[in-house]
């Protein structure tokens, strides 16, 4: 897998932590890699090309890509936008383009609807897979749990939320078949398995090839 991403990605490694939570479950094969600097949307990252040069030299199955919140009208058509335009090269890899549901600011949590609406939009437009991490932080509840003090990055039961979510899209490994441990983390293992509760629930009401925005 490839993600193509910001700081919403790099913090607390979330490529890492997909590779480790795969090995949980017995899954030594998956291997990710990820592109992403702060700040960047895909117009950034079209611009600046690292992303682009990976998908011209390498082989993928999967290509997750995710940028800001994308909840106004503007930043919507964006997202959309620069998700066709990584389309073609995606394609050509061989791999499936994924939509990654990140999660607005802690100050505009009214916000998550439209993230939700924004994400699957631009997966339905590539007619790619829809990841709903952000909805599962949702599901969850506890944002306080999730989100880091500065109210945007994610705390490691954010990133593991996003992890799992992304695995069992992109693997079918159950996420309740997990055990109850975060790897490189002392999450208490009942708190682990509300996390893996909240996945179920987000994935199970977000199909993975949406046509429309779920209601």
């Amino acid at each position: 897998m490839l993600f193509i991403g910001n700081s919403l990605t790099y913090t607390n490694d979330l490529p890492g932590m997909f590779m480790a939570v795969a090995q949980q479950a017995g899954r030594t094969d998956v291997r990710a890699a990820g592109v992403a600097f702060a700040d960047f949307a895909l117009e950034d990252h079209w611009a600046e090309g690292t992303a682009r040069a990976s998908l011209a030299k390498n082989r993928w199955e999967y290509v997750v890509m995710q940028q800001g919140s994308s909840a106004l009208a503007a930043s919507q058509s964006t997202l959309r936008t620069w998700s066709q335009q990584f389309h073609p090269p995606i394609r050509a890899a061989g791999a499936t383009p994924v939509l990654f549901m990140v999660w607005p600011t802690v100050d505009r949590t009214f916000d998550f609807p439209a993230v939700r609406e924004s994400y699957t939009n631009a997966a339905v437009a590539i007619d790619g897979l829809f990841a709903p991490a952000g909805d599962a932080w949702v599901a969850y509840g506890n944002l306080n749990a999730l989100y880091s003090a500065d109210g945007l990055h994610p705390t490691a039961a954010g990133t593991y939320l996003a992890a799992i979510v992304l695995l069992e899209r992109l693997t079918g490994i159950r996420v309740e078949l997990l055990p109850a441990t975060i790897p490189g983390s002392a999450i208490a293992p009942n708190d682990v398995r509300a996390l893996q509760r909240a996945a179920r629930t987000a994935l199970d009401r977000n199909p993975a090839r949406p046509r429309a925005v779920p209601q």
